[in-house]
């Protein structure tokens, strides 16, 4: 079905602790190449019976040939899980799916060329981005990882094929022999610290994107931060290829639906990539004009009474809402939810963008006090349903063209996911416009 052969991995044993998405997953893609697994999960191990399945506790992996842990369990800090205390006891390999995924298609001959593309913010558009390039040019490509589908549920390419992995740190902790014939790392700021001690250590999980690449590899790097100035002088340092990435350089580019100066770093390194694996320009500039954008983040989602609504729910942190800000130069502001380590202070230098907050979740009172400090005014909104309509009535009141959920927060009080939230939203903004509007309009306003 997938193009692997079902006795590819015949007279393997692996285990695989965890069966979410991500676990499910590589249990069915393991089963269906002849592996045996033994797989388990703390809350609900529940998959099909099937012969070379076993559903049982991990209390010994002597003979496995691989565990594969799911990115949300931690084999280190802050605290490792048993099972991975025991691998290390019983000198068993920690990986991750896309380690397997790469091993498997180049046990099956095939020359596919691998992308990995990793960062704090911006991994998503780009790795998106880069598939639509070689999907549009008329490439085999597929695209998946920490984005959408599990790395090891992605089908066999063909030589001239292309995988394009969005890679966590989580993820990169896991490789070993996995080699990417392009790579990037579009930005390094604060993030899953507990997982890595300090940033030192969250830089180091995210430098292993580049390992085992060689000179007639590609190593696109952001120089915005320190952190990731200083890896791209490693890399290069090893003989590997490095374009440093400053989206204040770049060229113009017609790509509609990727705005703001961090989209651009985004377009720079998916073109350089591109590039670097053989498209020409004309397929280029194609491909960025069709790019429909990436869901739930800085996607417009409705236009009504001249007024934009922009889905940016993929904003969990204060960083990612910073490029959703700097986008455009007035907007009303929805953000709220559970609140990163710094709350929203860093954004301080993009509150002349913000006409009007408006707050909700479990920490709004914390990012109000945040914008009271700066003169930023704010309503105390609850929910979304809450926050969209006085939003919307401020927008045509006050003449601003936008409003923005670009939250700098988590969503897990109120919502199940980032996904979740960005979806209600939309069917919020749907709602609106089916109710129709009779007041005066922002066009009106403007002509007046």
């Amino acid at each position: 079905m997938n193009g692997f052969s079902p006795s590819l991995l015949a007279g393997e044993r692996y285990a695989v602790c965890g069966l979410g998405r991500n676990g499910a997953a590589v249990v069915h893609a393991l089963l269906g190449m002849g592996a045996q697994v033994q797989a388990w999960d703390d809350r609900n191990a529940d998959l099909p019976a099937h012969p070379n399945l076993t559903l049982a506790p991990l209390n010994d992996l002597s003979g496995m040939t691989a565990l594969i842990l799911s990115p949300g369990i931690p084999h280190l800090l802050p605290k490792a899980h048993p099972v991975a205390d025991l691998a290390r006891a019983q000198d068993i390999q920690i990986l991750s799916d896309a380690e397997i995924l790469y091993r498997v298609v180049r046990k099956s001959g095939s020359k596919a060329a691998f992308v990995a593309v990793t960062g704090t913010n911006g991994k998503s558009t780009t790795t998106a981005l880069i598939a639509h390039l070689f999907t549009m040019a008329g490439r085999p490509c597929v695209a998946g990882g920490n984005l959408g589908t599990a790395s090891l549920a992605l089908p066999l390419l063909p030589d001239d094929g292309v995988y394009v992995i969005e890679m966590s740190s989580y993820m990169l902790e896991r490789l070993d022999r996995f080699h990417a014939s392009a790579a990037c790392l579009l930005n390094l700021t604060p993030d899953h610290l507990d997982r890595h001690g300090d940033m030192t250590g969250y830089a180091a999980a995210k430098a292993h994107v580049f390992d085992n690449m060689v000179s007639g590899d590609l190593a696109v790097i952001g120089t915005d931060d320190d952190w990731c100035r200083a890896i791209a002088s490693q890399v290069a340092a090893r003989g590997v290829q490095v374009m440093e990435l400053d989206a204040d350089t770049l060229p113009p580019f017609d790509g509609p639906a990727l705005p703001g100066r961090h989209n651009a770093q985004n377009v720079g390194a998916a073109c350089a990539i591109a590039r670097h694996l053989g498209l020409d320009e004309a397929a280029l500039r194609d491909g960025l004009k069709s790019f429909p954008g990436l869901e739930h983040r800085l996607q417009k989602v409705a236009e009504y009474d001249g007024v934009s609504f922009i889905n940016d729910s993929k904003a969990t942190n204060a960083e990612a809402a910073s490029k959703a800000l700097a986008s455009y130069d007035r907007v009303m502001w929805i953000a709220g939810g559970v609140a990163k380590a710094g709350g929203i202070e860093s954004l301080a230098p993009f509150f002349n963008h913000i006409a009007q907050a408006f707050l909700i979740g479990q920490d709004a009172d914390t990012l109000a006090g945040t914008l009271a400090i700066h003169g930023v005014p704010f309503q105390q909104c609850g929910t979304l349903e809450n926050a969209v309509s006085a939003a919307f009535s401020a927008a045509l009141a006050q003449i601003v063209p936008v409003v923005l959920l670009s939250p700098a927060c988590a969503s897990f009080d109120q919502f199940r996911s980032f996904e979740d939230r960005g979806s209600h939203f939309l069917h919020i903004c749907d709602n609106i416009v089916k109710s129709g509007h009779s007041g005066t309009t922002l066009t009106q306003k403007l002509e007046n």
